[in-house]
């Protein structure tokens, strides 16, 4: 250790505080790449994916499979299919909703967009987070899993599913029934109380997942109520065995 590494750590250790080198494996993110890791995953369907976030924390991660991106907000979607032309293995998908039907749908933009949905939302999400108001809403087309993919022309051996739509996973559910026995593994978000109107939440969402086939691996906070300390919701990792 030399002298300047020396004195930080004096200082440090004198205010109270005690300097450990950061473990990037010990992440959430290097938990969740450790698990696609084991499963051998090398693509990934992103539901829900809003401006790309997810997309560019695998690639952060080392996730070096194929990205497909689904998104259904004009504005989002922009943003999205921007950042997936610079990866040549990464595909934002003609904009759109994904659901249980063929048809159009009415999604409401929230303010912070990420609490986007179908459904209305309700006082115990925006009491949470005030920013996650209604502002407005589009209408845009939406489709079954089961239906597109035939056309998305499948990549990879070991398939995973990662829905994020704010109260809408079992409609994304009940449009992939069949696309489903292709998928090694489902990461979806849990809500433990109702955030959206008619959702359906955590035990609902496991004890379907489980039916399918799917062991529960992990959960990670996703949605917490910082003045009360509350989780509200998580993401659960799922894996057939």
């Amino acid at each position: 250790m030399n002298f300047t590494k020396q004195l930080f750590k004096r200082i440090s250790n004198s205010l109270g505080f005690e300097i450990h080198r950061f473990n990037s494996a010990a992440s959430s993110l290097g938990l969740f790449m450790a698990a696609l890791k084991t499963f051998e995953i090398d693509m990934i369907l992103d539901v829900g994916a809003n401006q790309g976030q997810y997309a560019q924390q695998l690639r952060i991660g080392g996730f070096t499979g194929d990205i497909i991106s689904f998104e259904p907000l004009s504005d989002a979607y922009a943003v999205l299919d921007k950042k997936s032309k610079n990866d040549k293995k990464w595909t934002a998908f003609p904009r759109c909703a994904i659901g249980d039907s063929e048809d159009a749908i009415t999604i409401n933009i929230s303010q912070n967009s990420v609490s986007s949905s179908v459904l209305p939302m309700l006082t115990s999400h925006l009491a949470a987070a005030p920013m996650s108001a209604y502002i407005g809403n589009e209408i845009v087309d939406v489709h079954k899993l089961d239906t597109l993919w035939p056309t998305l022309k499948p990549r990879g051996k070991s398939r995973l599913l990662k829905i994020d739509t704010q109260g809408f996973e079992w409609q994304v559910l009940d449009g992939a029934k069949e696309m489903l026995k292709d998928m090694s593994g489902v990461q979806i978000e849990l809500s433990l109380l109702p955030l959206y109107k008619d959702q359906h939440l955590w035990r609902d969402c496991i004890d379907r997942l489980e039916a399918e086939g799917f062991t529960l691996w992990s959960l990670q906070s996703a949605f917490t109520d910082h003045g009360s300390g509350r989780t509200m919701q998580w993401d659960g990792l799922f894996f057939r065995q």
